[in-house]
């Protein structure tokens, strides 16, 4: 069985105008949807809420997507579209948008439930803030804790995974890191929470992938990986492995040890530089399962494990050198 590889969807309107000119150059959800089923190995993808929803019933989408041999991965909540949230969502001044934000997040719970999905992943971008003395920080985390347990609770049955970002677009996140974030898991104290970790977030926090993976599983339970990569400057999304190689290689190697078995989400951006998107995922798949094979040779590597062991960085980068580069 293949395992489940799903890319950021609206990387596929790459040239959009070209590629679906009957329809006035705007690709609807399933074009997408389409053209994405084109790249070998992909299997599944993760819809925006509400934005890939627009036009849809939630049903019959997921339908005509197994239709076209692609699964429902999930829904990514998305606020930022919306300017009414630019001072925050679930910690915005104003209580009636406050309000607005959760009981939108309800509303995704809702339809991805009737879709059959089962995760959530909440970035929230918008909460956050800019200046000193702007903020009132225990009542924008109280805000955050309470919001979030509404989520939770809403339906017990669907996973709620939180990506943490440093910062864009407000200056400071109130999730910037692996570990306030799972200080923020374990104030609001449900079950049914998570982390997703995207790798470009991670480098951008200035933390090392493989172990923020080993936190998340001690201490939360690991939901979602964004594969991608970067320079640590700000969230690049370059193509898996272009940048950071053996970094990529060290967190596959965790979600090895954690036993990590979901999709891989392929959160690249072809479109900055006007890449073709289904040759662009096609070369993260295919640069995963050679990550994936050299990960299984150092797994069963006694050498390796007592190099770990003994903190001898010469020795293993020996070692994870002939996995990944054969010499």
């Amino acid at each position: 069985m293949s395992p489940p590889n799903s890319p950021r969807l609206d990387s596929f309107r790459v040239g959009e105008r070209a590629y679906w000119p009957e329809g006035n150059g705007k690709a609807t959800t399933l074009d997408l949807v389409g053209r994405a089923a084109k790249v070998e190995g992909l299997n599944c993808v993760d819809l925006d809420f509400p934005d890939h929803l627009e036009g849809f019933d939630d049903k019959d989408l997921v339908a005509r997507m197994g239709d076209l041999g692609v699964s429902l991965n999930g829904y990514a909540m998305r606020y930022y579209d919306d300017d009414a949230y630019r001072l925050g969502a679930f910690t915005h001044p104003d209580p009636k948008i406050r309000r607005a934000a959760i009981d939108l997040t309800n509303r995704e719970l809702d339809s991805l439930s009737r879709a059959g999905g089962k995760l959530m992943t909440q970035w929230m971008g918008q909460d956050g803030f800019d200046y000193s003395f702007q903020a009132d920080y225990r009542r924008l985390w109280g805000q955050t804790i309470e919001a979030m347990r509404e989520a939770a609770n809403h339906n017990p049955d669907v996973d709620v995974s939180i990506e943490y970002k440093p910062n864009e677009p407000r200056s400071f996140s109130l999730m910037p890191d692996v570990a306030t974030t799972l200080l923020e898991i374990r104030d609001i104290d449900r079950p049914n929470l998570g982390v997703t970790l995207d790798f470009s977030h991670v480098l951008f926090a200035d933390e090392m992938p493989a172990y923020a993976a080993a936190l998340v599983s001690k201490y939360s339970r690991l939901l979602g990986v964004h594969l991608n990569d970067g320079y640590g400057k700000r969230d690049d999304g370059w193509m898996v492995g272009a940048v950071q190689p053996i970094q990529t290689l060290e967190l596959i190697y965790a979600l090895n040890d954690a036993g990590y078995e979901g999709a891989i989400y392929f959160d690249t951006f072809p479109d900055t530089a006007g890449m073709d998107p289904v040759a662009e995922c096609a070369g993260n798949i295919a640069t995963v399962a050679a990550l994936r094979k050299a990960a299984a040779k150092l797994k069963h590597d006694a050498a390796q494990r007592r190099a770990i062991e003994a903190q001898d960085a010469v020795t293993a980068q020996a070692i994870v050198r002939s996995a990944l580069y054969g010499s």
